[in-house]
């Protein structure tokens, strides 16, 4: 187990580990127990009531979160011909086919984000070794395989974020930075706890959302009430 600052075992004593906080009272802690110099990033992680083993029980998409995430996302778009030119008007970072493959086998990752049209996945899908590891292959379910590169595009940069269960049955999504106002973490995190209700499996038994908690980059876990978090939301 990593040995812990006095800074963090300092701000953890304000966390009461047994307690399940409302959404609004765990952002305040998770600002007052923030230790980083720099403007960390705020993170939601979800243990879900689902086995990750069966496929009938994967959960995996994507959302915009109305506040975005305080990050700016590059973005490399596989296309060719006219859904080029359409990419790089919308803003892509990076646009190109074989050109930018030879790239990336050659240890290229300046990019954050990939979306490729479905004519361009046959050569892209060579790549899944090199990206899958990295979880940046681009999904149909996530919105990154799709002829629609503008609007692919403008989503990402306007705060999408991917969210995938992991072997553990738990999702962890970033919701902003500490210097986001409140409310706007509020509100970036009731979109991504909706968007996941949403997304529960049918075969998925017993109580879904098991725990909930938000996070900063160095700071302690704070577990979130969502019973109490619905109610104020009715």
């Amino acid at each position: 187990m990593a040995k812990r600052g006095k800074k963090y075992i300092e701000a953890a004593k304000l966390v009461d580990r047994q307690t399940a906080y409302s959404v609004n009272e765990a952002i305040e802690l998770v600002k007052k127990t923030n230790t980083a110099k720099f403007d960390a990033t705020v993170e939601v992680a979800f243990r879900l009531g689902v086995d990750p083993r069966k496929n009938d029980q994967q959960i995996r998409g994507a959302v915009v979160l109305p506040h975005g995430t305080g990050k700016t996302q590059k973005v490399l778009v596989f296309a060719k011909g006219e859904k080029a030119k359409e990419a790089e008007a919308a803003g892509a970072d990076y646009v190109g086919d074989a050109d930018m493959i030879a790239k990336i086998n050659q240890g290229w990752f300046d990019f954050d984000v990939i979306v490729a049209t479905p004519d361009m996945m046959g050569e892209v899908g060579k790549l899944g070794r090199v990206l899958g590891p990295k979880g940046l292959m681009p999904n149909p379910k996530t919105g990154t395989v799709t002829f629609d590169v503008t609007k692919a595009v403008n989503e990402i940069k306007a705060g999408k974020v991917e969210y995938r269960l992991d072997k553990s049955g738990n999702i962890h999504v970033p919701v902003g930075k500490i210097s986001f106002e409140d409310a706007k973490l509020v509100e970036n995190f009731t979109t991504i706890y909706e968007t996941l209700l949403k997304a529960k499996p049918a075969a998925a038994k017993g109580t879904f959302m098991k725990n909930v908690a938000v996070t900063s980059t160095m700071g302690p876990g704070v577990k979130v009430d969502t019973s109490t978090f619905v109610a104020t939301k009715n």
